[in-house]
């Protein structure tokens, strides 16, 4: 395919952050590899921003585990990587040439990025069994370009690069457990890992997009002005030793829905805490993937368990719509440039961080 209408001249080679195989920091190389060309249906993106995820740390150590091993070295899909693999999934940038079944008038558009492919049906795509994964699946945004079908991006929603990049997975992956949660306006919510990417804008979406009376667990009270500032009634140590009895007290009585990201650690008194018939939605499980379930404790107060990855093409519209009314605001702790994403993952692992980190490929974006 030629490239069409230009906006710019395209290299054939291009900076990139890759995963080499399994393992720590170390297998994060920067390499020269070459411009990817777009096929009929996408388009090139030179891009600006890319936020750094856990699943761009899990997928670099193989943490995802597989159906039959939880220790075997996978990735998001819980099947092995093709590598060398470029990390990130969060991409914000500029489209710079179009495919030959796209119109050219695309070319010069500032987008971001769905973060995935599959066949699925509106509504359940995220489910479905081909899903490709930007940076797991296929490579991703700690680089330069990237291609992407163009029926995938979106306008940004804000003029900044950084801060339209730092909503894409942790804000659609909030806004996923919201929805599948079936939140209604005046239920109580309990929001664990409320600094890191997906409890920070949970905070801000369950407070005031779904009209909820948020209740957030953090590691320790320094961040609360800022966490009531995004809409949390209440701020709570996790590190209590009367946790429990504490969430009652804040909330003034049981919980109807827990956002749970840390998983093992909190796991048991997410469940305590709940009212009968409440509902636990899980994403992630920073602090422990497996735990201890006692099961009488789900089916005796009638409880729902929801699991939640990523979402659908309509509710991540939906919270591009909230982010340009300005609803939502972006959360973005620390800007590494490329060249630094060694350091750039190793300092989003720190728990004094609040809310995103970012990759960036020009400065004052």
């Amino acid at each position: 395919m030629e490239r069409n209408e230009l906006l710019e001249p395209i290299p054939s080679q291009m900076k990139a952050v890759v995963v080499t195989e399994y393992g720590g920091l170390e297998k994060l190389e920067e390499r020269m590899v070459p411009v990817p060309i777009p096929n009929e249906n996408e388009v090139l993106v030179k891009i600006y921003a890319c936020a750094v995820n856990n699943s761009d740390i899990l997928m670099r150590e193989g943490g995802y585990g597989t159906d039959t091993k939880e220790n075997e070295r996978a990735g998001w899909k819980r099947e092995g990587i093709s590598f060398p693999r470029v990390p990130g999934t969060d991409v914000a940038g500029k489209i710079i040439s179009a495919g030959s079944n796209i119109d050219p008038k695309c070319i010069g558009e500032n987008v971001v990025l769905f973060p995935f492919m599959s066949s699925g049906a509106d509504g359940s795509e995220h489910m479905a069994e081909d899903i490709t994964l930007m940076s797991s699946e296929c490579d991703g945004g700690y680089a330069e370009y990237i291609t992407w079908p163009k029926e995938l991006c979106r306008p940004m929603p804000l003029e900044s690069y950084a801060e339209s990049a730092s909503f894409i997975v942790s804000c659609f992956t909030a806004w996923h457990m919201l929805e599948k949660s079936n939140v209604v306006p005046g239920e109580k919510i309990l929001i664990t890992g409320a600094t890191g990417g997906v409890g920070s804008y949970a905070v801000q979406l369950a407070s005031k997009v779904f009209g909820a009376e948020v209740i957030a667990l953090a590691r320790d009270l320094s961040c609360k002005e800022r966490l009531i500032d995004l809409g949390a009634s209440e701020v709570l140590s996790y590190k209590s030793a009367t946790l429990s009895d504490d969430i009652l007290k804040a909330a003034g009585g049981e919980i109807d829905v827990v956002l749970d990201v840390v998983g093992n650690p909190l796991f048991s008194t997410c469940l305590q805490v709940l009212r009968n018939g409440g509902r636990l939605a899980t994403s992630g499980a920073v602090a422990g993937a497996v735990t201890q379930l006692d099961i009488r404790t789900v089916y005796l107060k009638h409880l729902s368990i929801i699991g939640c990855t990523l979402g659908t093409r309509k509710e991540f519209d939906q919270m591009l719509s909230e982010i340009r009314e300005g609803k939502i605001q972006p959360l973005i702790d620390k800007v590494f440039p490329l060249e630094r994403a060694r350091d750039a993952q190793e300092y989003f692992k720190k728990s004094e961080k609040f809310g995103k980190v970012i990759l960036q490929n020009e400065t004052n974006i």
